[in-house]
């Protein structure tokens, strides 16, 4: 189905430009202040921002293996709503897609369910217990994104310099939750004063920090490009401003919920807000608000990570860690950074588009002629409170419930397909 967009905005150099465009067999085919070609479909988009659709490279979807929480329709449905047309699914299921096997029957799934492009990570180590590497040539040949064992990290750092020296030779990165679990003292927040008042046990910035500094120094010998997750403290801002420095291909990413939150908020034993790296301090939020600024910390991605109710009532200690953010990215930070001038709305879509499709080589991210048409169209004006009740995720845990945003994607075009309107969507609710 073709599809036409009329009356948009887009931003040039800082500038919103009127445009319209014209989406033919997946391609962008047209795009010009006022485009001639006929559609299947036109939409009038009433002078909203036409962006190219997010890409995210830090997404749990749980299936298979963990359904009760999130299911590949439920979240590829999410990332929809939230104007991500790319999604890159973390290996932490059940089974791991360790082998050619597991990763061709993930494949079939997601071709089978998903409403936008997942691109899903295979683990750097079986079953991603840090031990036996898995053989990454295969998984490489049968769609492997990336490398990484996620949420555990490669404790070892012979078996993690092994694993940088076959992703170089099979031209892969390897991306890195980092925690050295022999400073992490079974702590479920950050170890500073609210950690104490609420005599929870906390996790020290050097559990982070000390890790990410060994993985550099490997990725240098192994001149292998290394990615770091979720970056939460001062410390490790600081570690891979240096490694950048010092020419090591080094890549890292920062959350929504670590740029708009620290400890301080957490007033109680609430596990909405617990999550791993956890909410850390003042002084860290904002080191982590100046790395993205200045490009040591090169994207914003979402570590969307649902959970049940039932274990996010579980209290801080017992509880799982994550919270969801597909839906909610962009109007979090549009409202709270872009609108407070921060940073721009341009620096916010190329964070989100541009800058994770450069760094792992993507042929997305684009508002081009010939690109795939991958395409957002936000509501800026728009505002409305986020229910986690309604949330499309089966995860409901966002701490960020009953806040009143601003600009919210209202269209998502993924690979030609129209797979949101919200129109559409809130009539078929009511």
């Amino acid at each position: 189905m073709s599809i036409k967009i009329i009356n948009s905005k887009r931003l040039v150099n800082g500038q919103l430009e009127d445009c319209e465009v014209l989406v033919e067999k997946g391609q962008v085919s047209e795009l010009a202040v006022k485009v001639d070609g006929e559609a299947d479909k036109v939409i009038d988009a009433k002078g909203r921002l036409l962006s190219a659709g997010f890409v995210d490279v830090h997404v749990h979807l749980r299936e298979p293996g963990g359904e009760a929480k999130e299911t590949i329709a439920t979240g590829t449905e999410a990332a929809a709503r939230g104007g991500f047309t790319t999604i890159c699914a973390m290996p932490n299921t059940r089974p791991v897609p360790d082998s050619k096997e597991t990763m061709t029957n993930l494949f079939e799934k997601i071709a089978q369910d998903a409403r936008v492009r997942v691109l899903p990570y295979a683990s750097i180590t079986t079953r991603q217990l840090g031990g036996e590497l898995v053989d990454m040539e295969a998984l490489s040949e049968n769609g492997a994104f990336a490398f990484t064992d996620d949420g555990v990290g490669v404790q070892q750092a012979g078996k993690m310099y092994e694993a940088m020296k076959e992703a170089a030779r099979v031209n892969k990165a390897v991306v890195a939750h980092c925690e050295d679990n022999s400073l992490v003292y079974n702590g479920v927040a950050h170890d500073g004063e609210v950690s104490k008042r609420l005599d929870l046990p906390g996790i020290p910035n050097i559990a982070e920090s000390v890790h990410i500094a060994r993985d550099v120094l490997l990725a240098e010998a192994a001149d292998c490009h290394y990615h770091v997750c979720h970056v939460s403290t001062k410390e490790s801002v600081r570690v891979i401003r240096d490694a950048k420095k010092a020419g090591i291909r080094v890549t890292a990413e920062v959350t929504p919920h670590h740029l708009l939150l620290n400890e301080e908020d957490i007033t109680e034993d609430d596990a909405l807000f617990k999550m791993n790296p956890p909410l850390r301090s003042k002084e860290d939020q904002q080191a982590l608000l100046e790395g993205l600024l200045e490009g040591t910390i090169d994207c914003i991605a979402t570590d969307h990570a649902p959970h049940t109710e039932e274990e996010k009532q579980a209290g801080f200690v017992h509880s799982p860690f994550g919270i969801t953010g597909l839906e909610t990215a962009f109007p979090l930070l549009n409202t709270h950074l872009v609108e407070k001038e921060v940073f721009s709305l341009e620096q916010l879509i190329n964070w989100l588009t541009i800058r994770p499709s450069e760094i792992f080589q993507l042929p997305y991210g684009k508002l081009e002629v010939g690109a795939v048409a991958d395409l957002t169209l936000i509501d800026l004006e728009h505002s409305k409170e986020i229910d986690r009740h309604n949330l499309a995720s089966k995860g409901k845990n966002s701490p960020f419930h009953g806040e009143n945003l601003t600009g919210w994607p209202v269209v998502t075009i993924a690979n030609g397909k129209l797979v949101f309107e919200e129109d559409v969507y809130e009539a078929a609710r009511s």
